[in-house]
Order: C-alpha cells, then structure tokens, then sequence
C-alpha cells in the first residue's frame, strides 16, 4: 500500500527545496543526465459520461479511482505506456498498472487484438493480463470515454535510506481536451493549468519521512487536495459548470481508428467480474487486506 501527501509551491520556491531535501535524497534514475532532471509524464484520463470519477473527487468521496492510459516523454508505437487504475481507500492509495507498447495499447483499445497478445506478465509485473482486464473492465461497464489528457514534467527523487520514499516535483502542468487515444504524445491545443505553481509529491509506504516535517513547516506549505485530473479538468472549462452533454456530443472521436470503442470484451473471452475487480460487485467493498489500514 502507498500514502500520498500533496502540497501547492510557489514557483519561487523551488531552488530553496530543491536544495533542503538535497542532503537527504538522489535523483531518480530516470531524470540522470536529463535537461532539467526531469521527464514528461503524459496521461489520458477516462470517465463516464456522468463524470463520474470527477465528481466522487470533487465530493470527497472516501473509496474512489482513476482511469488513465499513461505514457512518457516523446513516444512511437513501440514505446511502453501503461493502463493504470489507481484506486484510494481513504488514505491509502493501489494501483493495478498492465505495461504494453503503445501500438498494443491502440490495438486492445479498438477491439483489433486479444489481450494475450499484447501483454506477456512478467516478473516485475505479474499480474499484467489482469490489470488490463480490470482497465478493460471498467470500460465497457461505465462506458467511459478519454475526457482530458494531462501532461506535466516531473523532477523526481528517492530517499538515501529507503527507496520506497519518493519525492517529486510536477511542474509545468498543462492538458488537452477530448483526446483521441493515438493523441497521447500530441500537444495540440495545449491550455496550461497552474500558474506560477507545482506540486510537490511526498510518497512513502509505511511513514511519512521525518526529516520532511521541518522543511514543509520552514516554507510554509499546507497539505492539500491537489488532483491533477481536477484541475486540468477545470482548467479546460470541462467541470462542474459545464454541460456534461458535451462528454457525449464529441462521441464522434470516439469512432476513429484509435478511438474506444467497443471492442475489448471478445466473444469466449471470460471475465470473472468479482475476481478481476474486487470493489464490484461492488466497487463500494473494501479488500479484506486493507480494511485493518482503513480502521
């Protein structure tokens, strides 16, 4: 299980942390002898037509989840993106994430290729297939629909004495509206999100790493809500106020080549619904192992 804690930044604020947590971290493999040490994380977000999952974080809904497909950087077909279902229970955080090439990712999601083609389980992710059923899953029974695509660049480092905390810095948040699924490395109508901030992540799975205490406390910052989805989902005008007919009237996107559609469920294909997604029947069930956390 994973804890998340979120803070906004102001801008001018980033030299003085980048050198308080300095003594106690590294940069993270993947942003070494980057420019800037940091990567472009690139997500497309789906919800139903309802905005469902939107609105279970906008109401503060204790037990809720995201859909995304996920990618990095500058990608081609054959670049690793991930299907990804983070679920919340409270505070602690699971996430069901199935790797593939982006070429796979199309075909799955337009009905062209079964899951064992596309996905091969592995040691570092063991569970890959299920993960993508589950993604699968939630697709067809809600109907959902890629609504916003979020795009940020991430400074990332891992704590000195122990790997499992992890601290980020997202910066430079900005989305697109309606993606298709092959627009996931596109930055067309760009609208940028957060002015003159970024959030920073403090990420652990047992404790909240003591030596961060003095340093939150010495800026200044305050632990808030701090969704990325929400905001860009805001920031596009595609919220609250906005007419949710507007989710469904683009169902034309949908239909393109790349789009979603119908397609993941093959026929003789089996889905054991209650294994594959165990908060449904229902998705208000807590797993037995994490109801000792939640208490």
């Amino acid at each position: 299980m994973r804890y998340e804690y979120k803070y906004f930044v102001p801008t001018e604020k980033l030299d003085t942390l980048r050198h308080l947590i300095l003594p106690f971290v590294d940069l993270d493999k993947y942003a070494v002898d980057r420019e800037h040490n940091h990567y472009t994380v690139r997500s497309i977000y789906f919800d139903s037509p309802r905005l469902e999952f939107y609105d279970e974080k906008v109401e503060g809904i204790a037990h809720r989840k995201k859909v995304r497909l996920r990618g990095y950087d500058i990608g081609q077909n054959e670049s690793t993106v991930f299907m990804e279902i983070k679920r919340k229970y409270e505070m602690p955080i699971l996430k069901n994430r199935a790797p593939m090439t982006f070429a796979g990712a199309k075909a799955l999601l337009s009905g062209q290729a079964p899951i064992e083609r596309v996905i091969q389980n592995s040691g570092k992710f063991p569970d890959a297939q299920d993960n993508a059923r589950r993604f699968l899953y939630q697709i067809n029974k809600r109907n959902l629909r890629p609504v916003v695509c979020v795009i940020y660049d991430r400074e990332p480092y891992l704590s000195k004495t122990d790997p499992t905390i992890r601290i980020t810095f997202d910066k430079n948040l900005r989305s697109t509206p309606y993606p298709r699924v092959d627009q996931l490395y596109t930055e067309e109508n760009l609208r940028h999100c957060l002015s003159n901030q970024f959030i920073l992540e403090v990420k652990f799975n047992d404790y909240y790493p003591a030596w961060m205490k003095p340093i939150i406390s010495t800026l200044g910052l305050k632990w808030t809500s701090a969704s990325k989805y929400v905001i860009s989902m805001d920031a596009q005008g595609l919220g609250y106020q906005t007419r949710r007919s507007q989710v469904i009237s683009r169902g034309n996107m949908f239909k393109t080549q790349y789009g979603v559609g119908s397609p993941v469920i093959r026929k003789g294909q089996k889905i054991p619904t209650e294994h594959l997604d165990p908060l449904h029947p229902g998705d208000d069930r807590i797993p037995k192992k994490m109801k000792r956390v939640i208490r």
